[in-house]
Parts: structure tokens; C-alpha cells; sequence
């Protein structure tokens, strides 16, 4: 039985394997605004249709029609239902021109992968509404460092905990924190309360001037951003200073 010659996804279709007068628009050819890869980049897997993303995950057609004209005909066939395809045998598919073993057994996998995702449960996430628990969040990073690290704790309305980002290594004062960064971390993360927190090697809680600086300058962003500012606690090996309960924020 011939081996079908396959053409990549973006390359062009060799003289050799071109059908008769065929004048279609290979998928190189297609302006970057509807290529499948440059829009999954640009837009998001969400902005794709199946066939797009059946697409990217076969890399190439077949002789006679494009990466995502082979899988909109493979959808077709499965009454465009991901649920029929993932049922398919490797044989069924390499039943197709353009479908060999690898491709095959990739659609099988992703396919087995969507089904393992939903049956999976999201991990709770932690809620961190208090200084206690900002602190008990943060002591395993901190409690064995021996120079000054900040970092902000980012959270969603419900101080449900979104993603922690270390800020600096080895001492903190306003210029060491790019008070820029912290807004673009809660911005880009879609967090609307954040807390600060660094480390005192020293042992001792009481914050210094610097530390009161960039509390205040922490703020004034946070407020202009309309973004929460819950704490900036000083961490220590076994105790913590937070401004919230403290009075100064």
C-alpha cells in the first residue's frame, strides 16, 4: 500500500504531490491573523474552532487538502463530537490520508487528556483573610533565608490565593521593590487584594523607615488602582509584625 506524502501545516504543497490544477490556499499562504498557531498565540486556545486546534496538533494534511481541512473532515465524520472521536481506534484514524501512527495515537492522547481534566477537581484555593495566616503562608520560604526578600501575595475578592512572587533578594527599600512591578503582577494575574511581606534575618520585627516608606508608596499605588491592600507583614523566624493589625494601613 503507497505511503501518502504529507505536507507541514505551514509549508507548501512540493510540485510533486500537487493534483491537477488544484488552486486552493494552503494554510502558508493564509494571512497570520488566521493562521491557527499565530491566533492561538494572539487570541487564545478559547478563540480557535476544534478543527483549528485538531490542527496544531497534527502539524500537517495530506496531499490533497490542508491540516485543517483533514480535520474538519475527521470531525464531520465524528458528527462533530470530541466525545465519538476520543473512541476511535488508532486504526480508524490512520484510516485517513494524512493520518499516520503519531498523529494518530496525539489526537487519542489529547483526547484522553480532556477526559482526565474533567474528571479532575480544582485544588482548593487557600484563603489567606488574615495576618496569621499570610504569615503561616510565607514562613517555609522565608524562615531559612539569611538576606532581605520581599514578596507580594496576590489574592482574588474573597482572599482566595491567586499566586505568590518574590520582588527582590537581598534587601528591601523603595528602590530595591519596583512598586511598577507589584501593579503589574496584581493586573496581569486579575488579583484584587495583595499583601506585601519581607523578611528581617535579624530576628527583630520592628519595621524601619524604609519598610514604612514602602508601605506608604504601596498604598497610594494600590488605592489609585483601586486594588486592596491588605498587609505588609515583616516576617521572622517564629513571629510577624503586620501593619493591618498594628494600625498603620
Amino acid at each position: 500500500m503507497p505511503r501518502w506524502v504529507v505536507s507541514d501545516i505551514y509549508e507548501p504543497e512540493s510540485r510533486d504531490t500537487k493534483v491537477g490544477n488544484d488552486d486552493r490556499l494552503t494554510i502558508d499562504k493564509w494571512s497570520d491573523e488566521d493562521k491557527p498557531r499565530e491566533k492561538m498565540l494572539r487570541l487564545g486556545a478559547e478563540s480557535l474552532s476544534s478543527a483549528e486546534l485538531l490542527a496544531i496538533l497534527m502539524r500537517s494534511g495530506s496531499a490533497q487538502m490542508t491540516a485543517v481541512d483533514l480535520a474538519k473532515q475527521l470531525l464531520r465524520d465524528c458528527q462533530d463530537n470530541l466525545a465519538v472521536l476520543g473512541k476511535m481506534s488508532p486504526e480508524q484514524l490512520m484510516g485517513y490520508n494524512g493520518i499516520g501512527e503519531a498523529k494518530a495515537l496525539s489526537i487519542l492522547a489529547a483526547c484522553e487528556l480532556g477526559k482526565r481534566r474533567q474528571m479532575s477537581e480544582l485544588p482548593e484555593r487557600e484563603q489567606l483573610d488574615s495576618a496569621d495566616k499570610l504569615y503561616k503562608h510565607l514562613w517555609l520560604r522565608m524562615r531559612d533565608l539569611d538576606v532581605e526578600e520581599a514578596y507580594v501575595v496576590l489574592m482574588n475578592q474573597a482572599y482566595k490565593h491567586i499566586k505568590t512572587v518574590r520582588l527582590s533578594h537581598g534587601g528591601i527599600t523603595e528602590t530595591a521593590v519596583d512598586v511598577r512591578l507589584v501593579m503589574k503582577e496584581a493586573i496581569t494575574s486579575g488579583a484584587t487584594i495583595l499583601a506585601l511581606a519581607h523578611n528581617h534575618p535579624s530576628g527583630s520585627t520592628r519595621p524601619s523607615r524604609d519598610d514604612d516608606n514602602l508601605t506608604k508608596r504601596i498604598a497610594e499605588a494600590c488605592g489609585i488602582m483601586r486594588i486592596h491592600f491588605a498587609d505588609h507583614l515583616i516576617v521572622t523566624d517564629g513571629n510577624y509584625f503586620s501593619y493591618r493589625e498594628q494600625g498603620k494601613l
